[in-house]
C-alpha cells in the first residue's frame, strides 16, 4: 500500500518520533548517524557510523554513509549512545491467538479481535520484525503482511500423515485445513486416505510442488507417538520422511520436524532434517533420568555432526506451568503485549478454560480438587520440572558443543495465555541464559543463523547494504547483554520507524 502525499521535494524531516510515529511514506530516506552497528557477521562493532535506508532497503555503512544527489525527504536519527542491530527473527510461531480458540472468538468477538489488533504490535514491541508460521497458508500470510503495523511473516506448509501429530481435536479450523492441504498418504497406505483426500495429490512430491507453488520457504513435518512413554499417535515411516527431504531439497527448501524427544531427534537424524524444532524434553526409556545420559548425548551428539539446526523452545513448558502462577496475569510485562480488555478476560471464568481442561491431566487429583492457587501453582510446577529439567541440560550441552541453535518459541505452542506474542521471546532469551548460552549465541540465533536456516540470509539477519531495513536500535548493546531487548529505544521495519512504548497495549 502506498500513499502519496503532496511534501516540498527538498524537506528534510528531523525525527522527534512521538506517538506511534512511523517514517512517512514520502520521505524516501532515513539516516541513523553516529550509531554502533553490531551485526553478527562483524567480530567486533563498527562505532560511530552512519547507516543509510532509502524506502525499505539499507543503501550504506560506514563513516559517512549519505546518499549523492538522488535523495528527497531524508529523516534523520542521532544514533549517539546507541546500538544498531538486525530485527530479531523467531523462527517458530503460530497463527493462533493465545488462550483464544474458534469457540471463544465466537462467544467473545470483541475479546479476539482487540488481541488480533495488538498481536503484531506484541512481537514488534519485543524487537521481533521477521516471523515463521510452522503450519501457515499462503492466505493467512498475506492478510497478516498486509496490515498497516506488523512483522513480516513467512509460513511452511505442515506435512502430517492420517491420524498422526497434531491431534485434530486440539486445532482451530484454519489450522485443520492448512494441514489437509498438505496432509501426505503414505506409500501403500492409499486404501485408508481419509475422506476428500486423493492420495495421488498427497504424495510427498505432491505436497512439496504444491507448498512452493502457494509462497511456504520451509515444509514443516512431525515425529510424536506420544509425550512420554505413551504411545498414542501414529508416527511417519522413515521412508516417508526421506521422501519428503528428498523432495523438499530438489526444491530447495528445508525440513524442519517437531520432535521433541530421543526417538524423534534419533529418527530425525535417521531423515536427513534440516532443522529439529524442539528440544529434547522427554527420553524414551529414560524418563525416570533428568541428568543426561549416554543415549542422550549420544543423539544430541550425532545432531550436531549433521548441522541439523535445533530450537530448545523451553518457553513452551514454562507457558503451560505459568497457567496456574496466581501472579503471572499481574506481572506489568503482560500488560505491555496483551490489551487491558483482554488481561479482564483471561482472569474470568470463560477465560480460564484451557486452565481448567488442563488441569485434570497435569495436576494431581488433591491439587486439582484444592481451592488454593498456592498449592496447583506448586503442583504445576512439579508435574513440569523433570521434563523442563531434561531440556535445560539438553540445551547446556547442544551450547557447549557449538550445536547450531536457532531462536523460536512456538508461540502460543497451545491455547494458553501464558504465551502471549513478543514477551514469549523474551522469556524465552531468559531461559537460554540459564541453560548457558551466552547473549552473543542468542543474538545470532535470533538473526544470522535463523536467515541463513530458512533461506532468508539475502535479505535479512545482518546490517548490511542491500538487505532488508528490519532493524533494532537499542539502549545496550545485545552482544553481551539480552537486557538490550527490554532497552529498545526504535523498531525498524521495511523503513518504517516506530517508538517502542507506541507499540505497547497500554497505547491503543
Amino acid at each position: 500500500m502506498h500513499i502519496f502525499n503532496a511534501w516540498p521535494k527538498a524537506a528534510v524531516v528531523v525525527s522527534a518520533m512521538v506517538g506511534l510515529a512511523v517514517t512517512p511514506l514520502w520521505a524516501h530516506e532515513v539516516r541513523i548517524e553516529h550509531v554502533t552497528v553490531v551485526s553478527p557477521e562483524r567480530p567486533s562493532p563498527l562505532r560511530n557510523v552512519s547507516v543509510t535506508i532509502k524506502d525499505d532497503r539499507i543503501v550504506a555503512v560506514g563513516r559517512d554513509a549519505r546518499l549523492g544527489g538522488g535523495s528527497t525527504d531524508i529523516e534523520i536519527i542521532n544514533g549517539k549512545g546507541l546500538y544498531l542491530a538486525p530485527g530479531l527473527i523467531d523462527s517458530h510461531v503460530h497463527a493462533d491467538l493465545p488462550g483464544i480458540e474458534d469457540a471463544q472468538e465466537k462467544a467473545s468477538p470483541a475479546v479476539a479481535r482487540s488481541m488480533r489488533e495488538q498481536e503484531p504490535r506484541s512481537f514488534l514491541y519485543f524487537g521481533f520484525t521477521t516471523l515463521v508460521d510452522l503450519i501457515g497458508t499462503r492466505e493467512a500470510t498475506d492478510t497478516w503482511n498486509a496490515l498497516p503495523v506488523h512483522p513480516d511473516r513467512y509460513f511452511c506448509g505442515g506435512a502430517e500423515i492420517p491420524g498422526g501429530y497434531p491431534p485434530i481435536q486440539y486445532l482451530s479450523e484454519q489450522n485443520r485445513r492448512a494441514l489437509n492441504a498438505y496432509m501426505i498418504v503414505q506409500s501403500g497406505e492409499e486404501g485408508s486416505a481419509p475422506a476428500g483426500i486423493n492420495p495421488s495429490v498427497h504424495t510427498p512430491e505432491a505436497v512439496v510442488g504444491r507448498m512452493k507453488a502457494d509462497g511456504a520457504i520451509c515444509v514443516k513435518t512431525f515425529y510424536e507417538r506420544g509425550f512420554g512413554d505413551v504411545d498414542e499417535q501414529r508416527a511417519p515411516r522413515l521412508d516417508t520422511i526421506r521422501a519428503l527431504v528428498t523432495a523438499a531439497h530438489a526444491a530447495h527448501i528445508p525440513v524442519l520436524i517437531h520432535a521433541n524427544s530421543t526417538d524423534g531427534q534419533e529418527f530425525a537424524v535417521a531423515a536427513g532434517a534440516d532443522v529439529i524444532v524442539h528440544g529434547m524434553w522427554h527420553w524414551q526409556r529414560e524418563q525416570e533420568a533428568t541428568e543426561l545420559t549416554p543415549r542422550a548425548m549420544r543423539i544430541l551428539s550425532d545432531v550436531v555432526k549433521a548441522n541439523i539446526g535445533w530450537q530448545p523452545t523451553m518457553q513452551v513448558l514454562y507457558g503451560l506451568q505459568d497457567l496456574f502462577d496466581p501472579r503471572y496475569l499481574s506481572d506489568p510485562a503482560v500488560a505491555h503485549v496483551v490489551p487491558p480488555s483482554v488481561l479482564e478476560w483471561y482472569r474470568s471464568p470463560e477465560g480460564q478454560w484451557f486452565h481448567d481442561e488442563v488441569s485434570s491431566g497435569l495436576l494431581p487429583k488433591s491439587a486439582v480438587d484444592s481451592h488454593d492457587p498456592q498449592v496447583r501453582w506448586d503442583a504445576a510446577r512439579s508435574s513440569l520440572s523433570a521434563p523442563i529439567t531434561r531440556n535445560r541440560n539438553a540445551t547446556h550441552y547442544m551450547a557447549a558443543h557449538s550445536g547450531r541453535i536457532l531462536f523460536g518459541t512456538d508461540t502460543p505452542s497451545a491455547p494458553t495465555y501464558a504465551n502471549p506474542p513478543g514477551l514469549n521471546g523474551w522469556l524465552e532469551m531468559h531461559h537460554l541464559v540459564d541453560a548457558g548460552l551466552t547473549p552473543w549465541q542468542i543474538f545470532r540465533a535470533a538473526t544470522e543463523a535463523n536467515a541463513e536456516a530458512l533461506g532468508l540470509d539475502r535479505d535479512i539477519g545482518t546490517v548490511q547494504a542491500g538487505k532488508l531495513a528490519n532493524l533494532l536500535l537499542l539502549r545496550d548493546d545485545p552482544t553481551q547483554t539480552i537486557q538490550a531487548y527490554d532497552g529498545i529505544f526504535k523498531v525498524i521495519v521495511r523503513g518504517k520507524v516506530f517508538d517502542r512504548q507506541a507499540l505497547g497495549a497500554e497505547a491503543h
